[in-house]
């Protein structure tokens, strides 16, 4: 056997255990941090004013009735925890998608509009339009956040998609949607404006079976869609060109992966208002955990959901009062964005 064999034996040897230990480091952060969600959401099916023990809890979900705890746990916490999870991985799975298609931490659909685009539809209905129905309102937010995205979509497609030009058209869209919901509330009524509130923190309050349904139906659709995508996807951080030339459809690869993403996006803010923050923080969170293992995505998803169990768990009993969930996950979320800026600014970057 020659030596050059010999050398290109090892070189695929050394190649397969690295992709073996690679897809190694995947299955086990996804296996913690699944492990993680599932252990605060108990926890949070078992705390509160009254503790109730996982076996109350446990016959409570099987459907026996159990004296308290079939409505607090049955109706109120069990809703509550399942959004809770459900809108974490949403608005997780959906911004590590934007961030790796873009190919930079501040491609987040807090940043660039999407939200902000349910949430000014959401108020405007709210307090301009007065339409008392919450799934009136939960449909234009929707629709909204999918106008919001073609626009800036549009609007920063110039032969080809350019993901600086897409940030920065996002960015000025946000700024003229945020103009919008100030002049709302600033008409708002005092009865209304606790309402559009849940529209621009977002919140867990008053939860339910209704409120999760159809994003679980969405999540049914949308969350195989980016999956599938995923191969494409870590081919297009390597550019658009390089990516073109290993046969991915650029274009075509992208605009799915926006639909997509930004349905998540959609459902998720109508059924729990933009949790701040958490589209932003779950994919850089993730890309730490998994390094240059592979896909983000899952562990985005997965670190979005504990990210909203664990601060909506803050947010109710770690201060003197009750606050919304997004108000926790903005306090995480703000700094850090302060921080990304500052660090491009000292690299000599840009967007």
């Amino acid at each position: 056997m020659s030596s050059a064999t010999i050398t290109r034996d090892v070189g695929v040897a050394d190649l397969v255990r690295g992709r073996t230990r690679r897809a190694r480091r995947v299955r086990t952060v996804v296996t913690v941090l699944a492990l993680l969600v599932f252990a605060v959401y108990c926890v949070s099916l078992m705390v509160g004013k009254t503790f109730y023990t996982p076996g109350e809890v446990w016959r409570v979900i099987i459907g026996e009735q159990v004296r308290g705890a079939t409505f607090t746990v049955g109706v109120l916490r069990l809703p509550r925890a399942t959004l809770a999870v459900l809108t974490g991985f949403s608005f997780g799975i959906a911004g590590a998608m934007f961030q790796t298609m873009l190919r930079n931490a501040l491609a987040s659909p807090d940043v660039i509009g999407i939200s902000t685009g349910a949430s000014a539809a959401a108020v405007w209905a709210i307090v301009i339009m007065k339409i008392p129905s919450a799934t009136t309102v939960s449909l234009l937010a929707i629709g909204a956040a999918l106008i919001t995205s073609l626009t800036i979509y549009l609007l920063a497609y110039r032969g080809g998609m350019l993901g600086s030009r897409l940030i920065l058209v996002g960015i000025g869209i946000a700024a003229m949607l945020e103009s919008i919901v100030s002049y709302v509330i600033i008409r708002a009524a005092s009865w209304d404006l606790q309402t559009a509130m849940r529209w621009l923190t977002g919140s867990l309050n008053s939860s339910s079976w209704d409120q999760v349904q159809p994003l679980l139906g969405a999540m049914i659709v949308f969350v195989p869609l980016l999956l599938l995508l995923t191969r494409n996807l870590e081919q297009l951080r390597l550019g658009n060109d390089t990516a073109a030339a290993l046969g991915v459809p650029v274009e075509r690869t992208r605009l799915a992966a926006i639909i997509a993403a930004t349905a998540l996006i959609a459902f998720a803010t109508a059924a729990a208002g933009p949790i701040a923050f958490v589209a932003f923080l779950s994919g850089p969170i993730a890309a730490r955990l998994v390094g240059s293992a592979g896909s983000i995505l899952v562990p985005a998803g997965l670190v979005g959901a504990l990210l909203v169990l664990v601060a909506d768990l803050a947010a109710q009993y770690a201060f003197g009062t009750r606050y919304p969930v997004g108000v926790i996950t903005g306090a995480l979320g703000a700094p850090y964005l302060v921080f990304l800026l500052i660090r491009i600014n000292r690299a000599g970057g840009s967007l």
